[in-house]
């Protein structure tokens, strides 16, 4: 069998030992369906579906919850196997670095990818059964939320491969992972937010301001899923930024992949290079 595929196998299975399978997935549905019913109590008089209540809310959790429990997969990945010894123990083996790098990673993206799925598709099924019943048409920006959840958390998985192969103890993995967390979800903005402020328009242009937002993966996620439908970016008050934005799905899609291809194909040169 494929080396890769025997790691893949490996890491989902220690996913399901671990509970992380189930504790992401039970966690992802509870606080949708909590969004879902709490958020959706005045769409009977405004006749929004559920679901796009559930977007607008879930877009926004998802940006905080979701690249958190990916750092939390994959800061340790690397470099916790070179301190516990099973890293020097596996190499011993017929196998690569690359596809001890690309097993483990796809292994964690499979986790993270099976919990969204499951974890938000259930909530969404539960919710639109308790307001009238199934209706699919409605599902587009639901599933693209659902894909684009899973785009945010591989960028952030990749970005914890990039620490793990860079340094040499599991707690400064940790501290880096939740400092780069912390200043793409709150920094970022917050200083781009008083950039703003203190430009008044002056330098920074509409154009720029685009150019500024996918220089950070939680601002295209959130573009992607607020702008990118009429009826979820009025209903999230974002319906005057969408016609300012003018980025497409189709590039902020591939601002997502390049998240995830350029600090993977970095944590694929230093793990190359780096003493066991």
């Amino acid at each position: 069998m494929n080396p890769v595929l025997i790691i893949i196998q490996k890491e989902v299975r220690d996913g399901l030992r671990n509970r992380w399978v189930l504790a992401v997935t039970l966690l992802l549905a509870a606080l949708a369906l909590s969004l879902g019913f709490l958020g959706s109590a005045p769409t009977g008089s405004v006749k929004v579906d559920p679901l796009t209540v559930t977007v607008v809310s879930l877009s926004s959790l998802s940006i905080f919850l979701i690249p958190l429990i990916a750092m939390l997969l994959s800061y340790d990945a690397i470099v916790g196997e070179i301190e516990r010894g099973t890293m020097s123990l596996l190499l011993s083996y017929p196998v690569h670095r690359w596809q001890v790098l690309v097993g483990k990673f796809l292994g964690h993206a499979l986790i993270l990818s099976l919990s969204t799925v499951v974890g938000y598709g259930l909530a969404g099924i539960t919710l639109q059964l308790a307001h009238g019943g199934l209706d699919f048409s409605v599902w587009t920006p639901f599933l693209a939320m659902m894909g684009a959840s899973i785009l945010l958390g591989a960028s952030f998985l990749s970005m914890g491969y990039f620490i793990s192969t860079l340094v040499r103890e599991r707690a400064t993995a940790a501290g880096l992972a939740i400092g780069i967390w912390l200043f793409f979800v709150v920094i970022y903005d917050m200083a781009l937010l008083g950039m703003l402020v203190a430009d008044q328009g002056a330098t920074i242009t509409a154009s720029w301001l685009n150019i500024i937002l996918l220089f950070n993966p939680t601002d295209v996620y959130r573009l992607l899923n607020l702008t990118g439908y009429e009826n979820v970016a009025m209903f999230a008050g974002m319906a005057g930024l969408s016609e300012q934005a003018r980025l497409p799905a189709s590039l902020l899609m591939g601002v997502l992949l390049l998240w995830i291809a350029v600090p993977f194909g970095l944590a694929s040169l230093v793990f190359k290079k780096k003493a066991l």
